[in-house]
Parts: C-alpha cells; structure tokens; sequence
C-alpha cells in the first residue's frame, strides 16, 4: 500500500502547488511552469524510490504498456492518483474560499473560449496528444538507463516545465488526465463539460509515446 499512498501524495502536492500557482498568480506562465515542474522534482526524490512518481495515469499507462507494471498495479495507481488530485484540488478550493476574493478558479483546462488565445478543439487535441508525448518520452528515456537516476527527476520536472511555458496559454496544459479531471469536477460549468479532452488526448499521447519508445528501443 505504500507505493499507493505515496502516488496519492505525490499528485496531490502536484495539483495544489501547480494549480494553486496558477490560480494565486493570475496565470503567470513562468511561475506556472515552475511551480509544476519544481512540483515533480521534489516528489521524485521523496517518492520516487517507494512508488515511481508517476502521479500521472499517462505516466501509468506508459509503463503498462511497456510492460514496467500489471493491469491491477495500472489499475490501483490511476485510482490513488485520482483521489489525491481531488484532495490538492479540495485543499485549494479550501484555502481559496477563505480569502477575500474567494474562489476564482482551481487552474482548469479548456479550449475554445476557455483558451487564452481561443483555441479550438481539435487544436486543443493536438496539443495535448503532442506535449504528453514529448513529456512521456522523456521519462521513458530517462528512465530506462541507471546511469541516469541520479538526474531523472530534475530531467523530467524540467520537461514537465517545459511543456506548460508552451501548453499554458493554448490549454492550460494538462498532459494529466488525473490533474484535469479533479478541479474540473469541482468547478463544474465550461471546465467540466470540456475535461473529456484532457483525458483522452493525454493518454493517446502516452500510447503512442510508449509505442514509439518500444519500436524504436527494442534490440
């Protein structure tokens, strides 16, 4: 139950640091990125010996198609990922509640007018499919070589980073299906009707990244 435990934490600071960042700041897109990225760093040296890190269900599916986890493993870390990005996303809603201005927004995804710049859905879809897999591939490459475990979670956390200076004013940037669909849920409305799209998209980026790395991998 450990690793469990600690994918659930790992994604809840995610979601809280990264999410609340983007709230707090007004969406500044370096602080965002940042705070994402830092996010993933300082949980894969905490947890990442227990459990991984993924706090990602692409991240999972990733490795179950590579076959670095079983269906039931799979299926027991998208539930922990899941119920901890609803505890980071029912602390932010929380913390904001409290303050003057009170709830403004928990840094859902979205397109079209939900975008910054209005994108429209199948360009949201590209984006997505597109910026998970440069994210998963990477982890994957990092990751398969010992030699590089020193290093693998600033790689990835850099990655992670980014992604969402280019991701931000187009999506949002998701690339975590789990990171969506918590805050999404809360606030409802526009962000619930659209989270579909970040739930699929990043985990047909993460198929086809780990397909890719098998091919392009295998001996």
């Amino acid at each position: 139950m450990k690793k469990y435990f600690c994918e659930c934490i790992g994604t809840a600071v995610l979601v809280l640091m990264g999410c609340g960042t983007a709230v707090i700041t007004g969406g500044d897109i370096v602080a965002t990125s940042l705070a994402f990225g830092l996010s993933i760093i300082a949980m894969a040296y905490v947890i990442g010996n227990i459990s991984g890190c993924h706090v990602n269900p692409a991240v999972s599916l990733a490795m179950l198609i590579n076959k670095k986890m079983s269906l039931k493993e799979f299926g027991l870390y998208v539930l922990a990922q899941v119920i901890g990005a609803f505890v980071g996303a029912g602390l932010l809603y929380f913390i904001l509640s409290s303050t003057q201005a009170g709830v403004i927004g928990l840094g859902t995804n979205g397109f079209d007018a939900q975008s910054a710049v209005n994108l429209n859905m199948i360009g949201a879809f590209v984006v997505e499919v597109i910026l998970t897999f440069i994210f998963i591939y990477t982890i994957l490459g990092v990751t398969s070589d010992e030699n590089k475990s020193s290093v693998a979670g600033i790689v990835i956390g850099l990655t992670l980073t980014f992604v969402h200076l280019i991701g931000i004013r187009l999506t949002g940037t998701s690339v975590n299906p789990a990171r969506s669909l918590a805050p999404a849920v809360i606030m409802g409305g526009e962000a619930l009707s659209q989270v579909w799209l970040f739930i699929v998209a990043p985990f047909i980026g993460a198929a086809l990244s780990a397909i890719t790395f098998r091919f392009l991998n295998k001996e």
